[in-house]
C-alpha cells in the first residue's frame, strides 16, 4: 500500500507545493511518513470514534486561522473527519445516525467557515468518503458520496462523468500546476466539468443536524453483540460485509434483510482533447 515514490505529500515536497495535514497520516503529535515531519497540526486528534468530529473542526479552526493570520497557509491542506465510520449497533455508543448526521454537520461547519475566511476566493475544497466499503449501493457497491466546494464550482449541480478517486487527485494536481503522480492519475478524467469561469462568492452557510446527534444505542441485539467483536479502535479494521449488516440493521430494523452488494463491470474511456485539457488546466 506504500507507493515507491511516496504519497501526495511527498509529491507537493518535490514539486515545492507547501502543505499540512490533520489527522492523515499523522495523530496524536506524531508524523507517521517522514514528509510530514513539520507539516501537520500536533492539537489534531488522531483516529478515535470518541471524539466528535465538531470538535476536531473547532481544533481545525484555530490553527487555520492562526495560518491564514500568519499568511501562512499551506496550498494543500488534508483533513479527517471520519466519525461517519460509525460504532455500528454497540451498546451506549452514538447510533449509525447519529454519527452519520454529526459528521455531516461538522462538514458543515468546515465549509462555512472557509467560506467566510479571506481565502475563500481563491479556494476549492474536495470531499470524498474514503471508502465504499463494498456496500449496498442501489447502483455498485464501488460507488461512492463525493463533493467539490468552490467560488468557482456549479453551484446546485449534479455532475454524472464517471470520476474516480484518481479523478479528484488529477484535479488537485492541475490547480496546483503539478504532473501527475502514477499512471493512474495521469490517465483519469479531470473533473474539470465541476467548474465554470464565472464565481460566485456567496458564503456557505451550514444547516443545523435534522436528527438527535446524542442517540445512543439501547438494544442489546444480535448486531450489538457483533459490533462489541469488532475492531473498532482502527479504520476499516472491522470485517466489510459484516460491518455493514450490522449498520444497516441498525439503522432498517434489526429483522430487515440487507440487499447483496451489486458490482457492476465498467469501462472508462479516456479522450480529453486538447480543449479539455486547457480548460482542466
Amino acid at each position: 500500500a506504500y507507493p515507491k515514490e511516496g504519497f501526495i505529500w511527498d509529491h507537493c515536497k518535490r514539486a515545492g507545493i507547501s502543505y499540512r495535514t490533520y489527522g492523515e497520516f499523522a495523530d496524536y503529535g506524531k508524523a507517521n511518513i517522514p514528509a510530514l515531519e513539520g507539516n501537520f497540526c500536533k492539537a489534531y486528534p488522531g483516529y478515535n470514534l470518541d471524539i466528535k468530529d465538531i470538535d476536531r473542526v473547532e481544533v481545525w479552526k484555530k490553527d487555520f486561522d492562526s495560518l491564514v493570520a500568519a499568511n501562512a497557509l499551506p496550498r494543500f491542506n488534508s483533513v479527517r473527519l471520519g466519525n461517519d465510520h460509525t460504532f455500528g449497533a454497540r451498546v451506549g455508543k452514538p447510533t449509525p445516525v447519529a454519527m452519520v448526521a454529526e459528521n455531516d454537520l461538522a462538514v458543515g461547519r468546515f465549509v462555512e467557515h472557509i467560506s467566510k475566511s479571506p481565502v475563500w476566493k481563491e479556494s476549492a475544497i474536495f470531499i470524498l468518503e474514503d471508502d465504499a466499503q463494498n456496500g449496498s449501493d442501489h447502483v455498485d457497491a464501488h460507488r461512492s458520496t463525493a463533493y467539490v466546494v468552490s467560488p468557482y464550482t456549479k453551484r446546485k449541480t449534479v455532475i454524472s462523468e464517471m470520476y474516480s478517486t484518481s479523478s479528484m487527485l488529477r484535479t488537485i494536481e492541475l490547480i496546483l500546476g503539478m504532473k501527475p503522480m502514477s499512471q493512474y492519475d495521469a490517465a483519469a478524467p479531470s473533473m474539470w466539468k465541476c467548474f465554470t469561469k464565472t464565481p460566485d462568492y456567496a458564503p456557505f452557510t451550514h444547516k443545523p443536524a435534522q436528527v438527535d446527534t446524542e442517540a445512543k444505542n439501547m438494544a442489546y441485539n444480535k448486531s450489538a453483540k457483533q459490533s462489541e467483536e469488532f475492531n473498532l479502535t482502527d479504520v476499516d479494521a472491522a470485517p466489510d460485509l459484516e460491518f455493514n449488516e450490522v449498520i444497516w440493521k441498525a439503522v432498517r430494523g434489526e429483522d430487515s434483510v440487507m440487499p447483496p452488494p451489486r458490482r457492476a463491470a465498467f469501462l472508462v474511456t479516456v479522450e480529453e482533447d486538447e480543449e479539455d485539457e486547457k480548460k482542466a488546466k
